[in-house]
């Protein structure tokens, strides 16, 4: 396997699924006395099973353009420099996708679903066009798969995989809420470099709540406000509003706060965006910042203030 180790193991345990050749599908490390901030990286999982790499048509292409490269590095660091909590994947996003929807599916990939039970909802656009909840294709290289998924494999790696990851998520952000009265999650991703935009700059960090819908209006502007006064353009929503985890998990009236964070691959990985460069030091000093102001805002605004916006 490749990647760094587990930094800890904490309840809830991570799922030991076969398909992993036993290694665990996430790991997750909660110190006895974090921050209000739950950390989350569910895209940079580097374990691929022999097995999942044979079915793959060009294993290499899809590896690099399905992960959000090494961002579980910067992750890491930080959540060492803050003791923040930290749940990071360690199953590929080929295998599945942890920020899809259970039904979030092309259908048409999967064989073997018995009749009648072919789901009766569409698949989303996301699906549509090839990134659902288990990858089917890529644009310019095609068909991600040598041939169909039986649907009993499906099941597999939403039952090992998926359903324990959102739980421990669920388990560690009530956790983190009984301790504090509110609880944030940041989801971390990242993204290939954004086209320049017209006064020759770039987007460097895009913040999404879904539209306000995950998180208080309070916390998005702070997160907003700390990156740009670090110098890096962000934008709000724009292109990346987030996904099925901000859906699922941010509650803002129940006291949970759902962010997701899109850094450019450039921030922190070398020329080729394959490699750490020497911008990963900087990357995670900034967000270890970010991880303390939003800590402090929580604990600062009103809850039913957050709530209600």
């Amino acid at each position: 396997m490749n990647g760094p180790d587990p930094v800890g193991i904490d309840s809830p345990r991570p799922a030991v699924i076969p398909g992993l050749d036993g290694q665990p599908a996430f790991s997750l490390h909660l110190p006895d006395e974090p921050p209000p901030v739950l950390i989350a990286v569910p895209h940079a999982g580097r374990y691929y099973p022999p097995a999942l790499t044979a079915r793959m048509r060009l294993p290499r292409v899809a590896k690099l353009r399905l992960e959000d490269r090494l961002v579980d590095l910067v992750a890491h660091a930080v959540a060492r420099e803050t003791g923040a909590a930290l749940l990071v994947a360690h199953a590929p996003r080929a295998m599945i996708d942890l920020n899809r929807g259970p039904a979030d599916m092309d259908w048409d990939m999967v064989t073997g679903l018995p009749p009648g039970e072919r789901p009766i909802q569409p698949s989303s656009t996301r699906a549509r066009g090839g990134l659902g909840l288990i990858p089917r294709r890529l644009s310019g290289t095609g068909e991600i798969w040598r041939g169909p998924l039986p649907a009993g494999e499906v099941e597999a790696r939403l039952e090992m995989v998926h359903r324990p990851y959102h739980q421990a998520l669920s388990e560690t952000l009530a956790k983190l809420r009984k301790q504090w009265g509110a609880a944030l999650l940041l989801d971390l991703h990242s993204m290939p470099p954004l086209p320049v935009r017209e006064d020759g700059g770039r987007t460097l960090c895009v913040i999404g709540d879904r539209f306000r819908a995950a998180a208080g209006a309070e916390l998005s502007a702070a997160a907003i406000s700390h990156l740009q006064d670090a110098g890096y353009r962000t934008a709000h929503n724009r292109p990346y509003a987030g996904g099925y985890v901000l859906d699922r998990h941010g509650q803002p009236t129940r006291g949970i706060h759902a962010l997701q964070l899109e850094l450019c691959r450039s921030l922190y990985l070398d020329e080729n965006l394959r490699e750490p460069g020497p911008g990963l030091t900087a990357i995670t000093t900034v967000i270890a910042g970010l991880i303390r102001r939003l800590a402090a805002e929580l604990a600062s605004v009103p809850e039913q203030r957050l709530a209600a916006e």
